[in-house]
């Protein structure tokens, strides 16, 4: 059995809320056309590659798009 605790890695302060700039945000991470959506199409396409070396490729381009997730609003002196 397990505890679920509703917290955030980081606090966050939301002084001004900004409804157009929160849309764009939602869109790029997991729209139609944001990273995570071409991430699933690279690991998706992989099974229809003719070759090992064109899968391997499309393996390390979808699985890389999400590590990007990680370093998104952190100080370049912090990664």
């Amino acid at each position: 059995m397990w505890n679920y605790e509703k917290r955030l890695e980081y606090p966050v302060n939301i002084k001004n809320p900004d409804a157009k700039l929160a849309m764009a945000i939602i869109s790029q991470y997991g729209g139609p056309d944001g990273e995570m959506g071409a991430s699933m199409r690279y690991l998706s396409q992989r099974y229809t590659m003719p070759n090992r070396v064109c899968m391997g490729t499309l393996t390390d381009i979808g699985t890389e798009a999400p590590e990007m997730f990680r370093f998104r609003g952190q100080p370049c002196s912090s990664i």
